[in-house]
């Protein structure tokens, strides 16, 4: 577990501004805010779950720290609880889902997918990604379309959202796993795969790396819903908390921001939740 203590950097102090964070609140208001913070925190210190697994979301720092969207996001929100943070670092979406689910964290960053709903509770998304497939460049495949046949192995990550939709999507091609988001492309490789399914821009940066040894499908076959969760007992004003910074985050520019701030391309800001 790292600790991260509140930063009185140029950064937090923009970050507040965009978010419009909560400063010494009315006397009526303060106790309320304070049983929010019990609630989504009971030990008295926010556990934000940052998944290395997402490279598009969260990275390892020089430093050694973790950094990213997701932890500027977590940064913010700890901030505007009057918390101190603490990140719970793991290599894997399951790994995540596993630690929000069990307690072991306070909140998380997730792709939505209903089989994950169960002892979380998801926010509306605050930034969509694509999904989308590399195979070798002399594979007879040229569209999404043609992957599902029979004898296609498609590779993915574990417990990852693409594996979870292309389990309930796919009917004929067979799915193959490796443990982390990272090794998907070097597995399809050493595996002889036909397809690695990953988000794109892991499979841009793999293709990049790589050379023309291998190519993107054209377009993507789903879009993944990035979004704040918690674990489900925490209570509806813990959730609504949560609900209500997202849409702050996304609606003052501060989402928008952090992907500009770390260099992510190809992600966009989720729409206002209705």
């Amino acid at each position: 577990m790292h600790r991260l203590p509140s930063r009185r950097t140029a950064l937090t102090l923009l970050g507040a501004a965009a978010l419009g964070a909560v400063s010494a609140p009315a006397v009526g208001q303060a106790g309320h805010a304070a049983a929010v913070a019990r609630s989504l925190a009971p030990g008295g210190r926010l556990r934000a779950c940052i998944n290395l697994g997402n490279a598009v979301l969260a990275k390892r720092e020089a430093n050694g720290e973790p950094g990213g969207v997701s932890v500027d996001l977590a940064r913010a929100f700890a901030r505007e609880l009057g918390l101190e943070l603490d990140t719970v670092v793991v290599e894997a979406a399951i790994q995540s889902v596993e630690a929000v689910r069990g307690g072991r964290a306070d909140i998380g960053f997730f792709a939505i997918d209903p089989s994950r709903s169960a002892g979380i509770r998801f926010t509306a998304p605050y930034v969509l990604i694509e999904g989308a497939y590399l195979v070798r460049r002399d594979s007879p495949l040229t569209d999404n379309a043609q992957v599902d046949r029979a004898g296609t192995t498609v590779m993915v990550a574990k417990g990852s959202a693409y594996d979870l939709f292309l389990t309930r999507e796919l009917k004929q091609a067979q799915l193959v796993r490796t443990v982390r988001s990272q090794d998907v492309v070097d597995a399809f490789l050493a595996e002889r795969a036909d397809v690695a399914a990953a988000v794109k821009q892991q499979l841009e940066a793999d293709a990049a790396r790589l050379g023309d040894g291998v190519r993107l499908l054209p377009g993507r076959f789903m879009v993944i819903e990035q979004a704040m969760g918690l674990p489900a007992d925490r209570g509806d004003d813990a959730w609504r908390a949560l609900r209500d910074f997202v849409e702050r985050a996304k609606s003052s520019g501060f989402v928008a921001d952090a992907l500009r701030r770390h260099g992510v391309q190809g992600a966009v800001v989720a729409p206002a939740s209705t």
